[in-house]
């Protein structure tokens, strides 16, 4: 993939909108004969040819033999100022999909190649229009399953990541010209290089990244969604807990134990955050084969839920139950939900102290949930709290392991210059920090990777 050749020669075009009915369809075209395309097809008081860019005109799209294929609205979009950096045209029909695909194979036939997944995001980012950050933030907007990850992913696609990206890049570039000034000129009067004030600046630029770093698990939860098991042994309160959090009885509530014997999942936007709130069966010993599946399902969940909430019945005291579901939850992605805090406790305190965050609820009077939402929230955004409200968050696994990449080098970087080894050695791990950073923005990724990332987009974006 040539990211500094010459402009694309094929002209692609796509439906830009999902498939099904609606009111409005669009077409859109993109590459050298954009406009020569419309202009065949395209009837109104304007030529195609003679159309202001960014303007919309209204006319009749026409086949090969004159008849009129459905009333449209066209719009071109000149290079270089379009989403591509090339000619772009927009024809926007009626929203049936039978009319989209009649202007699709009309365009197609006249010699247009239908785009592939994600190539008018590749196009643009190719002729410098996003670099490889913003053009991932264009999915992730697409996808976004809350308002709070759509903020994040909307600051990433303006460039807030990548600004950020570029104080790294510009301080890291800096310690490298005066490294490789002292390491090629020694004998000219630059003087001894000052190796403690080198240092100072990388442990800097490596303070800066660690806090970067930290937004990553709220990055993370915006952008995939967050599992929260609900866990405890019967008539405990979870189906209540579920229904509760959910606003509405999704969950069947009985006094008979075992009445949930499979787990029962439903999505919540939560502080902006997507969840998947998991009820699971109650937890005991039986011999009820279906029951024990049940709890061996609620066992791996367990397992494997980003978040669980312990739920103990604060009015009793603990039984052996309720000590084999603590056994099944992890202290350290567990919060603890002491139900029927409005009658009188059975003094359990001294029991829990394992699990450090406790929140007291009362399901049936409808008490504490809002401390429950809050210290769910607090759980996943806690740490990147501050980053994410600035809309300069890590959401991409493929960013985390480059900055990770870098904070290593870094840290390379600073061991070796505390132990006096040559310039050339440190200007080695500089370059090699600066390498995996640009790996983010796209000017250093190798070009599988780039095919990789875009061929995840959908089809027309």
């Amino acid at each position: 993939m040539d990211r500094n050749g010459p402009p694309a020669a094929d002209t692609i075009v796509a439906p830009a909108t999902p498939p099904g009915e609606g009111g409005v369809g669009i077409v859109r075209l993109s590459g050298p004969r954009a406009l020569e395309l419309l202009a065949t097809a395209f009837r109104g008081r304007r030529p195609a040819a003679e159309m202001v860019s960014h303007h919309l005109y209204h006319g009749q799209l026409c086949r090969p033999d004159h008849a009129p294929l459905d009333e449209v609205l066209a719009v071109v979009m000149r290079a270089p100022r379009s989403y591509t950096g090339e000619d772009v045209v927009e024809v926007h029909c009626h929203g049936g999909s039978q009319i989209l695909r009649s202007i699709l194979d009309l365009f197609l036939a006249a010699g247009a190649r239908l785009a592939r997944p994600g190539e008018f995001t590749q196009r643009a980012f190719l002729n410098g229009r996003l670099d490889l950050a913003q053009a991932e933030a264009v999915a992730a907007l697409i996808g976004a399953r809350s308002e709070q990850a759509a903020r994040a992913a909307l600051g990433q696609l303006e460039g807030r990541l990548s600004q950020r990206l570029r104080q790294f890049t510009a301080e890291l570039r800096d310690l490298l010209l005066l490294l490789e000034a002292h390491i090629d000129f020694p004998d000219d009067d630059l003087g001894a290089l000052d190796r403690q004030a080198l240092t100072v600046r990388a442990a800097a630029v490596q303070a800066a990244m660690h806090g970067l770093m930290q937004s990553f698990d709220t990055g993370r939860a915006l952008r995939e969604g967050v599992s929260v098991l609900i866990l405890g042994r019967p008539n405990v309160g979870k189906s209540s807990l579920l229904n509760a959090l959910l606003g509405e009885a999704r969950a069947i509530v009985t006094d008979v134990p075992g009445t949930t014997r499979d787990t029962v999942e439903e999505q919540l936007v939560l502080g902006g955050l997507p969840l998947r709130l998991i009820d699971t069966a109650g937890v005991r010993d039986t011999v009820d084969p279906i029951e024990r599946e049940g709890v061996r399902r609620a066992r791996e969940k367990a397992a494997a839920a980003d978040l669980v909430l312990l739920v103990i019945d604060a009015s009793r005291p603990l039984t052996a139950e309720d000590r084999m579901a603590m056994t099944m939850a992890p202290p350290e992605r567990t919060i603890l939900v002491l139900n029927k805090s409005d009658l009188p406790p059975a003094g359990l305190a001294a029991r829990l102290d394992d699990f450090r965050r406790q929140v007291a609820v009362s399901v049936r009077q409808g008490t504490g949930l809002a401390a429950l939402q809050a210290a769910v929230v607090a759980h996943f955004c806690g740490s990147g709290e501050r980053e994410a409200g600035e809309g300069v968050v890590l959401s991409e696994r493929r960013h985390r392991e480059a900055l990770a990449g870098a904070l290593a080098a870094l840290e390379r970087f600073l061991a070796a210059a505390a132990g006096g080894e040559p310039l050339e050695c440190l200007a080695l791990e500089v370059r090699e920090a600066l390498a995996v950073l640009g790996q983010i923005t796209g000017e250093t990724t190798p070009d599988a990777i780039l095919e990789q990332i875009f061929s995840r987009f959908c089809i027309g974006k």
